[in-house]
């Protein structure tokens, strides 16, 4: 199914003047511009820009081109932005058991600055499953999806965190340095074509979903293709938290991930558990996805309205894809008291044999105190370096009394 099945056509869009655009909702450029730039704060890749609600208070809102509807994560928020709902709907999470309630919002606006979305929909939940502020290190209240996307042609540039949001006509052509790739769509959500270089196993073939509110970089659904076969050296894992449920599987490398001339290399790559979500997955007829990790390697312009990717290389296209050394989940407990705990010790690695445990609150790495730490500076030092030793101060409490604890650990590659 094609997004043309959903839009006005562009010839009927470039029609209207400003004035009209504002009785159609969508997201649109304040003044009369061909283009207008929308700064973003980068955490692991993910973008996050800073948004208001019906003129309410200043809110981090994740850009998500594998989501359909604007979300808040908060009722408790929602009403204190006086936001009306008209319904209840029970969401299936991506688990396929979790049951999220959400309430709908119509009619609200989200500003952006130069660019304002009018007339917008906002799913509330009633509660907020995803916790993306204990896995990304700063507060986190919604995402925006394909509403943000449909009208316009939107550029991300991951080298200077910077969006760069064009008129509907600015992209007649393609723009010089630029690759082209078809989009396909799907429950509004856009897939690209490439080809995966598998370790052990043939070639693999299909569309894969552009996922910008994903920090892995490949992502294989296993139950899409009997050709996708484990790579020899794998770990299993839990792979993180999406809406409405916890992931697992193991992690493994490719040889080479392709999308048209472009060729990304021992790429680390996903290989979810099956689950009830799994049929969904088949049915959209995706071999995987794409996320943050890797298309943050290219500077990218994403055309819904003509289905169409532009792509370069970006700065860290050369990077190597490093994969934890430690053996540590390292959560934040919240972004106001800036304390980090251990939330998962993996077997047979250094953290496992320094004894580190779940639970353990971190004091200090290397003699730093935490309070000096970004969480995404952590989890780059726990991958960065095969045999540099990392010292942590841990709290730990031992039969009801709270002891201090020294531990070092020397990283060691996994994959």
């Amino acid at each position: 199914m094609t997004l043309r099945k959903f839009l006005i056509p562009i010839s009927i869009i470039l029609f209207f003047s400003l004035e009209s655009w504002a009785q159609v909702p969508g997201f649109y450029m304040k003044e009369d511009k061909k283009k207008t730039l929308l700064p973003f704060k980068n955490y692991n890749n993910l973008i996050i820009l800073p948004v208001s609600i019906n003129e309410g208070k200043e809110l981090n809102f994740l850009l998500d081109t594998g989501v359909k509807s604007n979300i808040l994560f908060s009722k408790t928020l929602g009403d204190e932005l006086g936001l009306y709902y008209t319904r209840t709907l029970n969401l299936m999470g991506a688990d396929g058991k979790t049951v999220l309630t959400a309430m709908v919002s119509p009619n609200n606006t989200i500003d952006l600055g130069p660019v304002e979305g009018t007339i917008q929909a906002i799913l509330v939940l009633t509660e907020d499953f995803l916790e993306l502020e204990k896995v990304i290190g700063v507060p986190i209240h919604g995402i925006i999806g394909y509403e943000f996307f449909k009208y316009n042609p939107v550029k991300i540039n991951y080298d200077v965190n910077y969006l760069t949001f064009y008129r509907p006509d600015k992209m007649r052509n393609k723009p010089f340095g630029y690759r082209k790739t078809d989009l396909v769509f799907d429950n509004y959500k856009p897939y690209v074509e490439g080809t995966v270089n598998q370790i052990e196993g043939g070639n693999l073939k299909g569309n894969f979903l552009i996922d910008t509110g994903a920090n892995h970089g490949l992502l294989l659904n296993r139950e899409t293709s009997d050709q996708i076969v484990l790579p020899p050296n794998n770990i299993e894992t839990d792979l993180g938290r999406s809406l409405g449920g916890d992931l697992y599987g193991h992690a493994g490398r490719i040889e080479k991930y392709s999308i048209g001339k472009l060729d990304f290399k021992k790429v680390i790559t996903s290989y979810p558990d099956e689950t009830e979500f799994s049929s969904i997955i088949i049915e959209s007829g995706r071999l995987g996805s794409l996320g943050s990790e890797l298309l943050s390697r290219m500077q990218l312009i994403i055309d819904y309205p003509r289905e169409q990717m532009y792509f370069k290389k970006g700065s860290d296209f050369h990077a190597p894809f490093n994969y934890d050394m430690s053996g540590l989940k390292i959560r934040m407990t919240n972004a106001e008291n800036g304390r980090y705990y251990v939330s998962s010790v993996r077997e047979n690695t250094p953290a496992s044999k320094a004894r580190i445990k779940a639970g353990d609150e971190i004091l200090a790495i290397n003699l730093l105190p935490v309070q000096y730490w970004e969480l995404a500076e952590i989890n780059d030092l726990l991958r960065s370096e095969e045999g540099k030793e990392i010292r942590f101060t841990i709290i730990r409490n031992i039969k009801g009394s709270l002891v201090e604890l020294e531990k070092s650990i020397v990283l060691k590659k996994q994959l």
